[in-house]
């Protein structure tokens, strides 16, 4: 990644660091590792010009062994082929180091290990943590949003 290959120049260059990645990684896992979720992703390409109806549909049922199909010609109106579709169906998947970390893995192990990480935090000065992988906590957009408006304010005093 190329922020930890220049952390220590950043972290003195520049007053403020907004930090969106694995806090664990951050502090190089020195209290150990956070567990997170990974995703596989399937697309497939169907001879029909609407699969589903919706650009995302969520299945949280036990027995569907994915989490969500998303058919990409609904985030554009109008566009694609009107006899075809792509879809892609989302899988979840044990998250191990250098995967892509999608959610993180909130139980009293986790949070515990996070609450002794984000009193590392608190000694960088300079860096807010935040976003999923920063305040290990899964959040939706409006979420997101509320909690990046917050951070501004408490920097602004």
């Amino acid at each position: 990644m190329i922020f930890f290959d220049n952390k220590e120049k950043y972290l003195k260059d520049y007053p403020r660091v907004i930090f969106t990645g694995m806090i664990d990684q951050y502090f190089n896992y020195q209290l150990g590792e956070l567990e997170y979720r990974s995703l596989r992703f399937e697309s497939e390409e169907l001879s029909v010009d609407n699969y589903q109806g919706n650009a995302v549909v969520n299945y949280t049922d036990a027995e569907t062994p994915f989490t969500r199909i998303i058919e990409h010609k609904h985030f554009e109106f109008g566009k694609g082929d009107k006899n075809k579709t792509v879809i892609t169906r989302e899988y979840p998947v044990d998250w191990k180091r250098g995967d892509e970390p999608y959610y993180p893995v909130n139980n009293k192990r986790n949070n515990g290990l996070y609450k002794q990480y984000t009193e590392l935090a608190k000694q960088e000065g300079n860096v807010v943590f935040g976003g999923r992988l920063g305040q290990y906590r899964y959040y939706d957009m409006h979420q997101v949003i509320h909690a990046a408006l917050l951070a501004v304010e408490y920097e602004l005093g």
